[in-house]
């Protein structure tokens, strides 16, 4: 497959002598457990628990690279440095714009600027879940066209913010995060961990990724989905037939359960749990609570 060049994201740095523990203490990510050639997912929260900011973020020789957003770069920046105190911490915008992906043979071999081989960037955590080699570095490396990446990551039950969610709206757990290595219930507190804590030890979570699909192409984002007239949840992106959607999975079990059908707007589809998450749909509501 060819790279793709994500020109809607933007890069921060992250460096000092304290840049590890101030991450490790504010966000979501377990930056200890971050492996070398690794990019995990992770967020900023609110003291409510529920998404801010969302990110990618991996280890940049002495530092991190943060990955998120053009829109959002300046909002994180700003809270970033609020928090940042009198922490030996450095914290700076990159000149470079856009980000490129690869995967497949590209992944595998993939070139620097020079044309060497190396500098291939950081392994995507969400899509080796789904068993498939995605790298992410900065810059330009590549003219793919992004359709492609939307494909892939929609098929892999993969989301974005802004597409498939809207920031200060959903938790980590709705958009999976608890699965991908994005959040971590073994660390110590950060902003947001009591709540997201409470919820997974009390198995609390209903709404949860699917992917969408359907016979002819799907509504636009934003359609609500319903079973027997009452909303299960919405849909994010779209690509043709296939999509998806942040649904409560408890509804949507019961409903496949019964055989009430599925509806994005007026378009039948099927709903299927990631399979990389393990999770399955409830098929009642004393099953959801169990």
């Amino acid at each position: 497959m060819p790279a793709v060049f994500l020109k809607d994201r933007s890069l921060l740095f992250v460096s000092g002598a304290e840049a590890q523990s101030f991450l490790q203490n504010l966000i979501t990510t377990d930056i200890i457990a971050l492996g070398a050639d690794e990019a995990r997912p992770g967020a900023l929260l609110t003291p409510q628990g529920k998404i801010l900011f969302d990110f990618m973020i991996w280890q940049d020789g002495d530092g991190y690279t943060i990955e998120t957003d053009a829109g959002q770069r300046a909002g994180l920046l700003k809270r970033l440095t609020m928090y940042k105190l009198r922490a030996a911490v450095a914290l700076a915008p990159s000149t470079e714009e856009g980000v490129t992906v690869s995967w497949g043979e590209d992944a595998e071999g993939a070139r620097d600027s020079q044309g060497a081989r190396g500098s291939r960037g950081a392994r995507d955590s969400r899509f080796a879940k789904a068993s498939i080699t995605l790298r992410r570095r900065a810059g330009r490396h590549g003219d793919g066209a992004e359709a492609l990446y939307d494909a892939l990551r929609i098929r892999h039950g993969i989301v974005t913010s802004g597409s498939d969610f809207a920031l200060q709206d959903a938790f980590p757990h709705d958009v999976l995060m608890d699965f991908n290595g994005g959040l971590s219930f073994r660390k110590g507190c950060y902003v947001g961990q009591e709540v997201v804590s409470r919820m997974q030890h009390r198995g609390t979570a209903r709404r949860r990724v699917v992917t969408v699909s359907a016979a002819t192409d799907l509504p636009g984002t934003g359609t609500e989905i319903t079973a027997a007239g009452k909303p299960v949840g919405t849909l994010g992106s779209v690509d043709g037939g296939n999509g998806l959607a942040i649904v409560r999975i408890d509804r949507a079990g019961a409903a496949m359960a019964a055989g009430t059908p599925l509806l994005a707007g007026d378009t039948p589809v099927s709903l299927v749990l990631p399979a990389w998450s393990g999770l399955v749909f409830p098929a009642s509501a004393d099953e959801a609570s169990a």
